[in-house]
């Protein structure tokens, strides 16, 4: 595919990154020379100097004959106005990153696809749908719901007590034969190094492991894990910003206690009128006596969303000081999600890597539904839903030429959740969740297509 990136900032980096591991054509423009550069020495892509919303620098991009315009830089109206020319010029799909989430709760009434934009992406409202998964799942540091929660991807830190360190991946099927989840990938305590658990692969104490479960394998798996299922009633929220907003908004409407600290004085006010059943506090969330005054430790959890990251680390750190059962922080920098499990948070998010993600499963080849990217780690997990033509028809996953670095997690049926093991015969419309590599990407879409 022929694909023109607009912006050259955190989400448009690791798209082109994404994608430039997959062999796509990627033309990635931004203003900042410094930015592109350094895209450039790093990937392998074409990089253009100049302002996405000049047509001349469109056509420089050849965006008559592009498959894909994705506008990701700073400014919604920079992304919208660009997008809308680019569908003019002739690109056949565009996606826009946007900010105000007005446009994406309207847009069937505003009719964006008529204008000229096929989707809107907004990270905010991401990250706090993200944030009220986490919250659903308290002892889960990462969780994703496939079809409504047909099937559940989470991660966990495996603790000592877990029944299955020390055993492989075949001794554990032999040991819990009842198992109704399915391990689909283990980052080894610090390291990089993402495994895709094949029988002979060995679960060990402090591992970062993924599971895909059903609904009904969920309480099962917090015990075989060693966690403790956490209720969450009472959360404490610092920071005012769009994500911290539309958490509250959210977690107001689920029936959570919310209480919202924020230091902008105008800010908090504001936040008070539009958040009528939440408690806004004003005041700086850094002060301990303050959160103390607030009864931090009856908290059962603590999510830091300001728009500093240092601050967002060193607050859940004391709130997990205060034995707050759960804290989230949300960061900028990526190179801080292989810091939160040492240093004692349960999750880091970050906006922008869910805005590249979601973005992604725009590009695939095959009838890809869903796709995330499990956190720290180089793995995608991807939803295929199997057409009439495929190669995986009729086989049974233990006959399909699947490559080592990707695994079946499971396959939705008829809107069912089944943990599928070798003997498993896919059929025409499953839905079939898939966890990879980078390097099995194209192989394993091709099995679909």
């Amino acid at each position: 595919m022929r694909i023109i990136i607009a912006g050259a900032g955190e989400i448009g980096f690791h798209l082109a990154k994404l994608l430039s591991l997959e062999s796509q054509n990627i033309t990635l423009i931004d203003t900042d020379a410094d930015s592109l550069s350094i895209a450039e020495k790093s990937l392998d892509i074409r990089v253009l100097t100049g302002d996405a919303t000049s047509i001349s620098t469109l056509k420089d991009a050849q965006v008559a004959t592009s498959d894909l315009m994705i506008g990701v830089t700073a400014s919604q109206a920079t992304n919208i106005t660009l997008c809308l020319l680019a569908k003019q010029l002739g690109c056949k799909r565009t996606i826009a990153r946007i900010s105000n989430t007005e446009y994406i709760h309207n847009k069937e009434e505003v009719k964006f696809q008529q204008l000229g934009i096929d989707e809107l992406i907004s990270p905010e409202m991401l990250a706090s749908e993200e944030i009220e998964l986490l919250l659903d799942e308290s002892a889960f540091n990462d969780t994703y719901e496939f079809e409504g929660g047909a099937l559940i991807m989470v991660g966990t830190t495996l603790q000592q007590t877990a029944p299955f360190v020390g055993k492989t991946v075949q001794e554990a099927a032999s040991i819990f034969p009842d198992l109704n989840f399915q391990p689909i990938a283990i980052q080894r305590s610090g390291t990089q190094t993402t495994i895709i658990p094949r029988g002979d692969v060995e679960f060990k104490e402090g591992d970062q492991a993924y599971f895909v479960t059903l609904p009904e394998g969920v309480d099962h798996l917090y015990q075989l894990t060693g966690q403790v299922r956490k209720k969450i009633k009472n959360v404490m929220i610092l920071g005012g910003s769009q994500v911290g907003f539309k958490t509250a908004q959210n977690l107001c409407q689920s029936k959570f206690r919310v209480k919202i600290v924020e230091k902008d004085r105008a800010r908090a006010l504001s936040l008070a009128d539009r958040l009528p059943n939440a408690l806004v506090i004003n005041g700086d969330g850094r002060n301990l006596e303050l959160l103390e005054e607030e009864d931090l430790s009856s908290m059962d959890a603590f999510i830091a969303v300001t728009e500093n990251a240092e601050t967002n680390i060193m607050s859940c750190l004391m709130a997990k000081s205060k034995n707050i059962k759960k804290t989230i922080a949300l960061v900028e920098n990526v190179d801080y999600f292989q810091l939160s499990h040492s240093i004692g948070i349960d999750t880091l998010i970050n906006k922008k890597l869910l805005a590249a993600n979601t973005i992604s499963r725009h590009i695939r080849e095959g009838e890809v539904v869903a796709l995330t990217n499990l956190n720290n780690l180089n793995a995608e997990l991807l939803e295929f839903v199997a057409k009439p033509n495929s190669e995986v028809i009729g086989k049974a996953i233990r006959d399909l030429d699947f490559p080592r670095s990707a695994t079946i997690g499971g396959v939705i049926r008829d809107g069912e959740g089944i943990i599928a093991l070798g003997h498993f015969v896919i059929q025409q419309e499953d839905s079939v969740v898939v966890c990879c590599l980078p390097e099995a990407i194209s192989k394993v879409e091709k099995l679909f297509k």
